[in-house]
């Protein structure tokens, strides 16, 4: 659909040019003794078409997925989810306030630009700029950064906002709290830069293939929409000589029974998920394709608690309550994920949760404490609940939606009208406040508690159920401001309480992340807990 026959043939020439030199240049990120495969390309599940390949106006997975391989920001992630370097080289801080990052001297944008401070000063201020209206603005609040909640609110002016050029390679960064865990935190999608020529240039026709400009592995080859994105090497990109896929293809499937079919017909390398139904024989007739790994993800259902009777903290309570999560955890969604009675994993580093008292009692009690509190609320026979459950479309969340319909019918007599919606529009009511009561999943942006709990600050950007609490927002200021990891850890404890006893979500279960990756995919990363996956580590072996 779109292609650039003249710049973009240029580049892949060059990238072309590059891919066929000897693998023994190319792959010193391949172990010794591994013979690869004449023809290295990926053909990737993912899930959804994307919203786009903006990557201060996204906030998807789908979206971030590609993005990861088209731009590059200060520092990346290996296998284990360790940092390493991307653009910058090394990075220092002596009060964890003040950070400065020393920038590659030899980083390039697809055109040929040098990479430096300044467009990730550009990129930053766009994110914060209200102009942008980015969905991931109050990320950079998130990180304290000095002037950010002004920026965002728009009683500062971006340039205000604590990042500066030192010069064409030192980028320093100003934070108005000490954040150990910042450099973790601008792995992240929307911390990515982007070329200020080409986005003035072009406004939102930027992202089109004829006009994206990338400083990643990879460029953008060609975008059909609701079909395909293509992706080929990038010759300008700084680590070009240890990329070993010279094409990768994402396909927006959102059926996961037909992405199966398609990677057992050989047609998909990696899929985005797996059909729930299929799993255990899946595991039993291809265990060499089935890869389950930790996931750093919570599942969970948000109301939209400015609208009645979801403002009743009784009828939100009632509803989670009649929840059966261990039938969902095990039965209906059945890879290895575990019901869930807190928002953040229990894997997440330094959290430490008091489980609920509702998580303690059996079924039958919680079922017995909602009734209560739905009649409570004025509903029952004479005056039965009726509400829209919003889920995007997904035969996965379809079947969750199925059940979790089927326990409110049986157990309180509430009606939920299942309502779903492609990826876009389902963001697009999220954002304007258009549902009841919605499915949701939040994915760790970084191993710690806060990209969990920060989204249920009052006015966060992705607080879609509208909370408002002063008490648990002060819980989250004394986790930045604790003196000790045992502070910030109880701090974060309070607030997991707030969140159970105020009810404006409902977590269901914590994922684990299970697809299909075929055998002969090497450098797959097994043991990243936030399932950053970046294709320039990855190659296809000889059969």
């Amino acid at each position: 659909m779109y292609k650039n026959k003249i710049t973009q043939a240029l580049l892949l020439g060059a990238g072309m040019a590059v891919a066929t030199t000897s693998f023994s240049t190319l792959a010193a990120n391949v172990p010794a003794g591994v013979k690869l495969a004449d023809k290295q390309e990926m053909v990737r599940g993912n899930g959804t078409e994307v919203e786009s390949l903006d990557p201060q106006k996204v906030s998807g997975v789908p979206e971030s997925n590609v993005i990861r391989d088209l731009l590059e920001g200060l520092v990346n992630q290996d296998g284990e989810g360790k940092l390493v370097g991307g653009v910058a080289e090394s990075w220092e801080t002596t009060d964890n306030t003040t950070w400065t990052f020393h920038l590659r001297k030899d980083a390039k944008w697809s055109n040929g630009d040098p990479v430096v401070a300044g467009d990730f000063v550009y990129a930053w201020r766009r994110l914060a700029d209200p102009k942008t209206g980015s969905p991931y603005a109050s990320y950079l609040e998130m990180t304290t950064m000095q002037n950010a909640s002004d920026v965002i609110s728009g009683k500062k002016s971006p340039d205000t906002l604590g990042v500066e050029a030192v010069d064409a390679h030192t980028l320093k960064v100003t934070l108005e709290k000490p954040v150990p865990y910042f450099v973790s935190m601008t792995v992240h999608t929307s911390m990515k830069p982007v070329n200020q020529k080409v986005v003035e240039t072009f406004g939102d026709k930027w992202t089109s293939p004829e006009n994206y400009v990338s400083n990643g592995a990879y460029v953008l080859d060609n975008w059909v929409v609701n079909e395909r994105i293509v992706l080929t090497r990038n010759a300008n990109y700084w680590d070009n000589a240890h990329t070993v896929l010279n094409k990768v293809t994402y396909l927006p499937i959102e059926n996961q029974v037909a992405e199966m079919n398609r990677f057992l017909a050989g047609e998909v390398d990696v899929t985005y998920e797996m059909p729930n139904e299929h799993f255990s024989r899946l595991v039993k007739e291809h265990p060499e394709d089935v890869k389950v790994t930790p996931y750093l993800c919570s599942y969970y259902y948000e109301f939209n608690t400015a609208k009645a009777p979801f403002d009743n903290e009784k009828v939100r309570k009632a509803l989670s309550y009649a929840i059966d999560r261990d039938v969902i955890a095990k039965f209906i969604v059945g890879k290895g994920e575990t019901p869930a009675y807190n928002f953040t994993p229990l894997a997440t580093n330094g959290l430490e949760v008091e489980m609920p008292d509702y998580s303690k009692l059996s079924q039958k009690e919680r079922v017995e404490k909602a009734k209560a509190l739905l009649a409570e609320a004025g509903y029952g026979k004479d005056n039965p609940l009726k509400f829209d459950l919003l889920y995007n479309t997904s035969e996965n969340h379809k079947k969750i939606a199925v059940a979790i319909a089927s326990m409110w019918k049986k157990n309180l007599g509430v009606t939920a009208v299942l309502e779903n919606q492609e990826w876009k529009s389902y963001l697009d009511s999220k954002r304007q406040g258009n549902f009841d009561v919605s499915r949701a999943g939040w994915c760790g942006d970084y191993n710690e508690a806060s990209t969990f709990l920060a989204i249920m600050r009052d006015g966060h950007s992705q607080n879609y159920p509208k909370y408002t609490s002063q008490s648990y927002d002060k819980k989250l200021d004394l986790a930045l401001t604790a003196a000790s990891d045992a502070d910030r850890s109880s701090a974060y404890k309070d607030a997991e309480s707030l969140l159970a006893k105020d009810m404006p979500i409902m977590p269901i279960y914590h994922y684990v992340n299970a697809r299909l990756v075929n055998p002969k995919l090497g450098g797959y990363p097994e043991r990243n807990p936030e399932d950053n996956i970046f294709s320039k580590d990855l190659y296809i072996i000889a059969d």
